[in-house]
């Protein structure tokens, strides 16, 4: 977290893509590493969500999802940021995905599945007037990934279009402060540190891990325990975190560690010792030590 910068260096980068209907679509690239796109995704799920949509366009489909509320979850896991809504969740890979705690990713794998561009795009209409705006993402193989719709000044509050010369040009804002912080440098990311990198601490309540072994407590615990050492370290639950049947699971994103049979006292043991000291419990310790070496 000290390393971070808030400073975006420019790319420089911009391509212009015809379009069949004789239009074009202008791309203005940014970097697309974490601490760049991190920050940016966070900023715009958690604080920017009413301004926003999400989804997938390709020749014959598109895709167009809303936030109707603030997500209950945005946090990266295994290199995957997680949104959580009411009704739908979504999975955009920043960082490698190693593939759990045995790491079974392979090494090619991980490069296809990442991030490898971003940019910002304006799509103009034959005549060269802006038309609509938004984000685009690509994988390591040069495919389209996920991309964000940005508010478009040509369209009401449901969606249909303004009548001819009224646009809502203030609603061109949020593309403007996007390319002045990401694109050009002009202004500092929002965030002293990436909100993505923030440490937590997950407990697995998923039926597979020995349901029979309650996380509640291990939960409780875990809180009280961070609590009484003062940590900025947020405890949560989780679905599956890969490791079935050895409940109760603690998972750690400090360092990426995970923990299996888990009771209150381990729990407490995992903050004051790990946490705390920088010292791991080697006997609970998923895969095993030996299981590692």
């Amino acid at each position: 977290m000290s390393d971070f910068n808030c400073w975006v260096t420019p790319l420089n980068r911009r391509e212009i893509e015809p379009t069949y209907q004789g239009g074009t679509i202008e791309y203005e690239d940014f970097p697309s590493a974490i601490d760049i796109t991190g920050p940016m995704l966070y900023a715009l799920f958690q604080d920017r969500w009413q301004e926003v949509q999400l989804g997938h366009v390709v020749e014959g489909s598109v895709l167009e999802l809303e936030f109707t509320e603030p997500p209950k979850l945005c946090i990266l896991y295994d290199g995957y940021l997680t949104v959580v809504t009411q009704g739908w969740h979504m999975h955009l890979c920043l960082e490698e995905h190693l593939g759990g705690p045995h790491c079974k990713t392979p090494p090619e794998l991980r490069q296809q599945r990442l991030v490898s561009r971003a940019a910002l795009y304006r799509r103009f209409n034959a005549d060269g007037q802006a038309k609509s705006w938004g984000i685009q993402f690509w994988n390591g193989a040069g495919e389209r990934m996920m991309n964000l719709f940005l508010p478009n000044p040509f369209l009401g509050e449901d969606e249909d279009l303004l009548p001819e010369g009224k646009p809502k040009l203030e609603k061109l804002g949020l593309y403007e402060e996007l390319r002045s912080i990401y694109v050009l440098g002009e202004r500092p990311i929002p965030f002293e540190a990436n909100p993505l990198k923030r440490p937590y601490l997950s407990v697995c309540r998923s039926s597979r891990c020995n349901p029979s072994r309650k996380w509640q407590p291990v939960f409780e615990a875990l809180k009280t325990a961070v609590e009484k050492a003062g940590l900025d370290v947020t405890v949560m639950t989780s679905g599956c975190l890969e490791v079935c049947q050895l409940g109760p699971v603690v998972f750690y994103s400090g360092d990426r560690t995970w923990y299996t049979r888990v009771k209150p006292e381990v729990a407490k043991r995992i903050v004051d010792e790990h946490l705390v000291n920088g010292k791991k419990l080697d006997e609970h310790l998923y895969p095993a030590a030996i299981d590692r070496a």
